[in-house]
């Protein structure tokens, strides 16, 4: 189609355009569509449900991942690349949404997604001179580093009407001799699980040498059913009213470019292992009991980490002067996605095509954040979130997006994207497990991925200037030493 040629030519100008203004040297090798086998998938629509429309847009999730790979790059395009596009290809015919196009009429017409038969995905093949081992550390690295390496996903509005968003774009990069990253930028409207589902089959066909051995697939395969998710509060019609709304701002926001890349920022992954887990853990129950006050009852890895990155996060931002305000009662917010799947009526199959996930606010007082007990008040904010979410994952949905909105007015807010139990590190494609996976991430906003090398431990990927990531860094490891 016309406007997909579009974005791959805009794709080839930008590496050209990358390559001239850094010091290393890119090479687009080849630029390729690919489809699912001729005839294996007829036209089919999948329509979205009220979990989805917060998520329709140009929101979009990158992630990429890292093997390594000591093998020169004419080995790897005739040897390596041909089973990769095959493999590819008939992962495609499972995955066949992830081909079309997620297509936003006028109002009063829900968004859906389209697949027509013909459709393609880009996949582009770029050589790169960087260092490989510089980018996998978990020192800070340029956003424009990571950046480069991440496929784009190009918006294009078709009639002066309808909106229509690819879904996936894929991009391969080859470092000579040391490694390959595989760069993938799908929209939200594809959740989490899918995306990681989708990387592992396409990684099994891979190494069963490009045959699609269907019962190596069945625990990835999606389940497209969408008469499992039963709006029984009429949730759908508020939120599409508010849809439309937001839609009514997209060609000046959307089409007009208007998200600045934060070039003069750094991503860096910080580490938290069980053991440090698990010290936060018991640091948490003495203060708790030690105030008198009530003591969590349920601190999982993922309360208090993100209690501890939260506080670690504020303290930053009052550091450097990020925060104006001297009002110690002034409210700030912590957002995270609460996956609905085994917390519904009737339990979502955990390969569910599509999105689950609750929108859950946790907030405490700035004073009592920075204060020295600041990682207790996030921790207990933050579980009694989940258990409200545990009980009644659907409360308020009717606002969630009203309130991500005014959320993002008030600035105030950290959010989160990934979790330590979608498994990151298991797509091998034959190559060994990934030597590094990492969501790209934006300003304060934590990415979270289970550890590599340890068991029950934690990655978090960080974006901020440089001057922040020092001083995050320094209160990072004074934090934990304070443990000890």
């Amino acid at each position: 189609m016309d406007y997909k040629r579009r974005a791959f030519i805009k794709e080839l100008v930008r590496e050209k355009d990358s390559a001239m203004a850094s010091t290393c040297t890119r090479k687009v090798l080849e630029h390729c569509q690919i489809s699912p086998p001729p005839g294996s998938v007829p036209t089919t629509s999948l329509p979205l449900t009220f979990f989805d429309i917060p998520w329709v847009g140009d929101i979009h999730v990158e992630c990429l991942y890292f093997y390594e790979f000591s093998n020169p790059t004419q080995h790897f395009t005739q040897t390596i690349l041909p089973t990769l596009k095959h493999s590819l290809s008939l992962t495609l015919q499972h995955f066949y949404p992830l081909v079309g196009n997620l297509l936003c009429p006028p109002p009063p017409t829900k968004p859906y997604i389209l697949y027509n038969n013909g459709d393609s995905i880009p996949l582009t093949i770029v050589e790169s001179t960087n260092n490989f081992n510089h980018l996998i550390g978990n020192h800070p690295r340029d956003f424009i580093e990571l950046d480069h390496l991440v496929p784009k996903l190009s918006p294009i509005q078709i009639s002066n009407e309808t909106f229509v968003f690819p879904l996936l774009a894929l991009k391969i990069t080859i470092f000579p001799n040391s490694g390959i990253c595989i760069g993938i930028t799908n929209l939200h409207v594809v959740d989490g699980w899918t995306s990681l589902n989708f990387m592992k089959s396409w990684a099994s066909i891979v190494s069963a040498g490009g045959e699609s051995i269907i019962t190596r697939l069945e625990k990835f395969l999606p389940y497209y059913d969408r008469d499992v998710i039963k709006d029984i509060n009429g949730v759908e019609a508020i939120l599409m009213n508010e849809y439309f709304g937001l839609r009514s701002t997209w060609k000046d926001s959307i089409l007009g470019n208007n998200n600045a890349l934060p070039l003069d920022h750094v991503q860096a992954t910080f580490v938290l292992s069980r053991a440090q887990i698990q010290s936060l853990k018991k640091w948490l129950f003495a203060q708790s009991k030690n105030e008198n006050g009530s003591t969590p009852q349920h601190l999982s890895r993922f309360v208090v980490t993100c209690a501890f990155i939260w506080v670690c996060l504020i303290k930053t931002q009052d550091q450097i002067g990020a925060i104006s305000s001297n009002d110690v009662d002034e409210i700030y917010h912590f957002v995270f996605p609460a996956d609905c799947r085994e917390r519904l009526e009737v339990p979502v199959p955990m390969t569910y095509f599509g999105n689950c996930l609750a929108l859950s606010v946790s907030a405490a007082k700035k004073g009592e954040l920075l204060a020295e007990n600041g990682v207790v008040v996030a921790a207990r904010a933050i579980e009694k979130t989940i258990s409200m979410k545990q009980s009644e994952p659907l409360k308020g949905a009717e606002r969630w997006i009203s309130d991500l909105m005014n959320l993002l007015k008030l600035g105030r807010l950290c959010t989160v994207s990934g979790s330590p139990s979608l498994g990151f590190y298991e797509s091998d494609f034959g190559w060994g497990r990934p030597k590094k996976a990492e969501v790209v991430t934006r300003p304060m906003n934590i990415s979270l991925a289970e550890c590599r090398n340890e068991k029950d431990g934690i990655e978090i990927g960080l974006l901020l200037t440089k001057s922040a990531m020092d001083t995050f860094s320094s209160i990072f490891e004074q934090s934990l030493n304070f443990l000890h």
